[in-house]
């Protein structure tokens, strides 16, 4: 049974996009020597020539026009026992970082510890669609973290890969 477009609520959309499993991504940067980042599960890689990634941002966000100012942002791929500083940064505090162990490096760029991998990133190119922005991010340097297994987002929880 098919959902029409006119019934397709955000509530309804949020449902169904969340049948598709992603991994959790915290992107981060120094922003006024104080830390700043939001939690991103669309998050995907885009070119390997250029090295690029995305993230969608919401465009209601009131922490990307702060973080789009540093001139480096860490994208961490969080780690399976890292669904609480997921939702840290996710929060609508004012001090996301609180409970989050984090490193800040040279460049501004900030990376939470015990991620899966760190990508140092510079922002490209900003595109708007509908109700989020997508930002276009060229990879400077990555730390891959081989033996951190990632976190899993999938109906709204967080989970871990299963070994087959």
């Amino acid at each position: 049974m098919f959902v029409d477009n006119g019934d397709l609520t955000t509530d309804v959309l949020r449902g169904a996009y969340g049948r598709f499993p992603s991994g959790v991504t915290a992107v981060c940067g120094l922003v006024d020597a104080r830390p700043a980042g939001i939690a991103a599960s669309s998050f995907t890689s885009v070119s390997l020539r250029p090295p690029l990634v995305s993230v969608c941002v919401a465009r209601t966000s009131t922490t990307w026009p702060v973080l789009r100012q540093a001139s480096h942002l860490g994208v961490s791929v969080l780690a399976e026992d890292q669904g609480p500083v997921a939702r840290a940064l996710a929060a609508r505090s004012p001090d996301r970082f609180a409970s989050v162990d984090w490193v800040a490096e040279p460049r501004g760029s900030v990376f939470v510890l015990g991620a899966a991998l760190w990508l140092e990133c510079r922002i490209t190119e900003e595109i708007p669609a509908g109700d989020h922005t997508i930002a276009l991010l060229e990879v400077d340097r990555l730390s891959p973290h081989a033996t951190v297994p990632p976190v899993v987002f999938h109906a709204s929880t967080f989970r871990s890969l299963a070994k087959s």
